[in-house]
C-alpha cells in the first residue's frame, strides 16, 4: 500500500488557498463546530511550516477555554485581555506577534514557541474564541499569513452553528 502526502506550496498566499478549498471541503455539509474546528487545527498543524501549535480556544463563562488542537499540552484557561490570545479578544482583532517574549503579559503554555498568531472566531457579530498558532522561530508570521488565515476562520464562521452552543456564554 502506498502512503500519498500532500505537498503544500511554497508561496504562502497559493498555500492559504489551498487550504481555504480544503477546509470548505471538509466541513461542506457539516454545520456542528466540534469536527469542523477539529479539522481545521489538524489541516494547519500539517501544512504549515516551523509552527509547533495550532488550535482553538472557545469563549466559555467570559474566558477562553481550551478547544480542539494539535501539538503539546496547552494552558485550558485564559482570561480576556491576558496574553496574545486574550489581547485578540478583547481587542476583536488579528495579533501577529514576532517575539512573544517582548509580549506583555504573555502567557508562556510552550516554552520553546518564538512567535504567534492569533485570529479572533465570530458568531453573530461577536468573538466566541480565537485560531492559535505558535511557532518555535522569530517572526514567523507576516501579512500574508494575517490575510490567509483570516479568510480561513471566515471559512468556519459560515460553515459552523455557534449560536445555540454553550461555548456562546
Amino acid at each position: 500500500m502506498e502512503l500519498h502526502q500532500t505537498v503544500y506550496p511554497e508561496n504562502k498566499k497559493e498555500l492559504y488557498e489551498l487550504l481555504t478549498r480544503q477546509l470548505k471541503a471538509l466541513t461542506d455539509g457539516e454545520r456542528f463546530y466540534l469536527p469542523n474546528l477539529s479539522n481545521a487545527a489538524a489541516l494547519l498543524f500539517n501544512a504549515l511550516r516551523d509552527i509547533n501549535w495550532a488550535g482553538f480556544y472557545l469563549m466559555h463563562g467570559g474566558e477562553l477555554v481550551l478547544g480542539p488542537f494539535q501539538g503539546k499540552t496547552a494552558c485550558i484557561r485564559i482570561a480576556v485581555g491576558k496574553g496574545v490570545c486574550g489581547t485578540a479578544v478583547a481587542e476583536n482583532m488579528t495579533q501577529v506577534v514576532p517575539d512573544v517574549h517582548k509580549f506583555p503579559g504573555h502567557i508562556a503554555c510552550d516554552s520553546a514557541s518564538n512567535s504567534e498568531i492569533v485570529v479572533p472566531l465570530r458568531a453573530g457579530g461577536k468573538v466566541i474564541g480565537v485560531l492559535d498558532i505558535d511557532s518555535p522561530l522569530f517572526d514567523r508570521f507576516d501579512g500574508e499569513d494575517r490575510s490567509g488565515l483570516e479568510a480561513f476562520v471566515k471559512v468556519l464562521e459560515d460553515a459552523c452553528d455557534f449560536e445555540n452552543t454553550a461555548i456562546i456564554l
